[in-house]
């Protein structure tokens, strides 16, 4: 059954209204609350010679929309990938039995490692996973090592002596990852859960050692449609890898792209909270992490950035450049609520804490150049209960029906 159409607009097309005058709408169509056959899911993602892309999503999985032109944005692109994330959830086969000559003792040792070193790092995201099945807690440390291995290559202590080869060589290991062949232990216990959820694609895998290859090339982005790519390749991608072993509540009615693209989201606002935090750090080493045309418009040039300079235009920027990052939890807020009980716990912890650095950026008075926001472990730990409580909501889609 189709509701009414509806023009929507979404959190980065909001804030573009915001700084570069109003932005176009298009119509989206509303469908029913029940899942969608995996069939209907494939056909929206394969497109066609004009494929279907939401030009302006106010979420990126917001339903059905009218034909896009040849021409799309890199926003625009990355919901393909959703689409085509969620048609494999919905159809996938089982990709092997497990790992061939699978060491159950070797397999333990590195998921052990794996749990280390996810305590060490994401204390309170460690703690949240222990809600979680076993298999279920234990692939989630194999995928967080492996993205802290990927993002330490370009900043890590070894940094300086990253190539574009020795990304091209990394790359080339998920070959073996996902073929049951891994490399080393770290990559065994990645291979293993890979197996054991057979919904977890090469893809967003992929994707994200082409964000790091983007911080090898670039530091500047011209708009902020060019920063939302960087922003899926290197925090988004991790969404879309998490999303199939967390699993979706059985009492859901969303679509599973409503879920998919929610974790897409908070990936995103993860990373632009992350960069607003950073600006003074990454000026330091000669980079700037937001959109030129908006910095133009703003009033504000490079030469104040690299200055340190708070200034009135500087905190209007800064009101700006938050709003569209709250916007991006927000959206998250709705796939998160739908994902399995066990598994939201953590997610719902990433999402209150981060969204806090937020407040903490507003706290210094928009001085992110000599002052770093961070949560204080007070409010860290205030979280956690917060968090847990709404992780034991049932999924919104179910208490509308």
């Amino acid at each position: 059954m189709l509701s009414t159409g509806r023009a929507v607009t979404s959190p980065a097309r909001a804030a573009q209204h915001r700084f570069m005058g109003a932005p176009r709408t298009v119509v989206f169509l509303a469908g029913d609350h029940g899942k969608r056959a995996a069939a209907s899911v494939a056909a929206r993602a394969a497109g066609s010679s004009h494929p279907a892309v939401c030009l302006e999503a106010a979420a990126p999985w917001s339903m059905d929309c009218v034909a896009a032109p040849a021409t799309v944005s890199h926003e625009e692109s990355v919901r393909q990938v959703v689409l085509k994330q969620a048609a494999l959830a919905a159809s996938t086969t089982p990709r092997k039995a497990r790992l061939a000559g699978r060491d159950a003792g070797v397999l333990d040792a590195a998921f052990a490692r794996c749990g280390a070193v996810c305590k060490e790092y994401a204390k309170t995201f460690y703690l949240a996973t222990q809600l979680m099945t076993p298999e279920r807690r234990r692939a989630i440390w194999a995928i967080y090592v492996w993205c802290r291995r990927t993002d330490e290559l370009v900043d890590g202590p070894n940094a300086a002596h990253t190539s574009a080869l020795a990304l091209d060589r990394w790359e080339s290991r998920l070959d073996g990852v996902f073929a049951g062949r891994p490399y080393d232990m770290l990559d065994a216990a990645l291979a293993d859960a890979v197996a054991a959820f057979p919904a977890v694609d090469e893809r967003p895998f992929r994707d994200m050692v082409q964000g790091m290859r983007m911080d090898l090339a670039k530091s500047r982005y011209a708009t902020f449609d060019e920063l939302y790519l960087y922003c899926y390749r290197v925090a988004g991608t991790v969404g879309l890898m998490t999303v199939p072993v967390m699993g979706v509540s059985p009492g859901s009615q969303a679509d599973v792209e409503t879920v998919y693209a929610g974790a897409l989201a908070l990936g995103v606002a993860n990373q632009l909270t992350n960069i607003l935090r950073d600006v003074g750090e990454d000026a330091r080493r000669g980079r700037i992490y937001l959109p030129q045309n908006e910095l133009a418009t703003a009033g504000i040039s490079e030469a104040d950035i690299f200055a340190g300079r708070v200034t009135d235009e500087w905190r209007s920027f800064m009101k700006g450049q938050i709003a569209r990052a709250r916007a991006y939890f927000q959206q998250a807020e709705q796939g998160a609520a739908e994902l399995n009980q066990e598994s939201r716990w953590p997610v719902w912890a990433s999402l209150l804490l981060y969204r806090q650095i937020l407040d903490e950026i507003e706290a210094n008075g928009y001085d992110n150049f000599s002052k770093r926001a961070y949560v204080p472990k007070a409010k860290k730990l205030a979280a956690l209960p917060k968090a847990y409580l709404r992780s034991l909501m049932p999924p919104p889609s179910q208490t509308r029906r």
